[in-house]
């Protein structure tokens, strides 16, 4: 085996990017990229009647979404059904399996039968040692020739060393009667054929390890790394389904959560660096081992991932955040900012993500400055521009007018106006919010008016006090 690192996420194409397979992803990417191994992308679309071009573009525009970066191009599984039908008809060559010619009506009733007489259901094909002279002109299936003694240990980096005695597997199909590959064939040619060292996946596909073990020993192939991860649950502590809600990692990016935040939550669901919660992708690329996996399912937890989501905001780089927004808007189908839009939120932002818990919020707090003449007060908000405060603000704005236009000038203009019509700050930041943003749930007085600029402050105020 290689000694080079590599991993793979081989996802069906039969729907969205969900969050189990998005975490999946995840691990494989960071244990790979972590140790500058390779991490490769198989979709493993077989399954023609459900397999979507459209299910495939989702999965790429998921990962890419989440910035999960694969080496060279995704592998298609069902192009590759001649190498798979190839290394069953090597194993029939070699004696390792065998054409049964039992149908599925003597398969059924063999089980039944043994069903009522309390025997195993474990069909045993009479076919297995049966002398080639003998064979029918008839359709059948090619089965591997499992041990039938003795016992498999599947050597798991997670779920520790897992025994299950030989004669509890059955003689496995690898090829239908149609001469077609089955999945569990496909994925071991599939996995050893891309020089996979480390197979990390749910551990839904613990039993399969077995099955799929006896055809890398049958081939003489190096097993690979086994690393089987707990399933992640909903807060109800149920396996996580359509029931607790948005699943797809599309429907997360249209909340409004940045691709960073995401990272390091689902980094989370499961695995552990000491006690830190919040950390950068950086830092999980440095610490991610195989070790920190625990063995108990993780719980999916809105609030945690919204926790997550506003330290990421308030750390990230202005020009990502600009990037990470008009992502959003798109992906929740909203109009795009204009050029004016953009360079506005940009001067904004030091005063918007400290307090700002996703995108949505972020551009909720930024209306005063993405909102152009004249503002709209809301119906909470217009309260404060009654006859009083109109008047106030009209006695306000030629106070303004040769001021500095800084935070301490402005903060002493103010304070100078209150004094002189015995008004408290709290009085005139009501109708001052009113008249800038038209909303009472603002960054504060004096950022919007520097980020606003002279002209646009004392405008705003004209028409507010008008």
């Amino acid at each position: 085996m290689s000694d080079q690192i590599v991993t793979r996420f081989a996802p069906s194409p039969t729907g969205y990017l969900h969050i189990g397979g998005a975490r999946t992803a995840l691990f494989n990417w960071l244990y790979a990229r972590g140790r500058g191994g390779k991490f490769l992308l198989r979709i493993e679309d077989t399954d023609r009647a459900r397999s979507t071009p459209e299910a495939t573009e989702a999965i790429f525009q998921g990962l890419r979404w989440l910035g999960l970066d694969w080496d060279g191009d995704a592998l298609s599984q069902f192009e590759r059904a001649d190498r798979h039908a190839e290394v069953a008809h090597q194993l029939l060559a070699e004696g390792k399996a065998y054409k049964c010619f039992s149908t599925p009506e003597e398969i059924s009733a063999f089980r039944e039968a043994a069903k009522a007489e309390g025997r195993s259901t474990l069909f045993r094909s009479p076919w297995r040692d049966a002398d080639p002279d003998t064979h029918p002109n008839a359709p059948f299936v090619v089965r591997i020739k499992a041990p039938q003694a003795g016992e498999t240990v599947i050597r798991d980096q997670v779920q520790g060393d897992v025994t299950i005695r030989n004669d509890q597997l059955d003689d496995m199909v690898l090829l239908r009667s149609d001469g077609t590959p089955v999945y569990m064939l496909a994925v071991v040619v599939d996995d050893h054929d891309m020089g996979v060292t480390h197979v990390i996946r749910g551990d839904d596909h613990l039993n399969n390890a077995a099955r799929q073990m006896m055809i890398y020993e049958a081939m003489g192939w190096d097993v690979p790394v086994w690393v089987h991860i707990p399933l992640i649950h909903g807060p109800d502590g149920k396996k996580l389904s359509k029931r607790h809600g948005a699943l797809g990692v599309e429907q997360y990016e249209a909340m409004g959560f940045p691709a960073a935040a995401m990272r390091n939550y689902l980094a989370r669901l499961g695995w552990s660096h000491g006690n830190d919660e919040y950390f950068t992708t950086e830092q999980a690329l440095e610490w991610f081992d195989l070790s920190g996996i625990g063995k108990s399912p993780a719980r999916f937890d809105l609030k945690k991932l919204e926790n997550l989501s506003g330290q990421h905001i308030a750390a990230a780089e202005d020009a990502d955040l600009i990037a990470g927004a008009a992502g959003y808007l798109a992906a929740s189908g909203q109009p795009a900012l204009s050029e004016p839009q953009n360079a506005g939120l940009s001067r904004a932002m030091y005063c918007l993500k400290d307090r700002a818990k996703n995108f949505p919020d972020l551009i909720e707090k930024a209306a005063f400055i993405l909102s152009a003449r004249p503002i709209v007060p809301d119906e909470k908000t217009a309260k404060q521009l009654d006859d009083v405060s109109r008047g106030i603000l009209s006695e306000l704005t030629p106070h303004l007018q040769n001021v500095s236009w800084s935070r301490d000038a402005l903060e002493a203009q103010m304070a100078a106006f209150g004094e002189q019509k015995s008004l408290k700050f709290g009085k005139l930041a009501g109708p001052l919010r009113a008249a800038l943003a038209g909303r009472s749930v603002t960054p504060s007085v004096y950022d919007m008016m520097l980020v606003l600029g002279r002209e646009e402050t004392l405008a705003r105020l004209s028409d507010a006090a008008a």
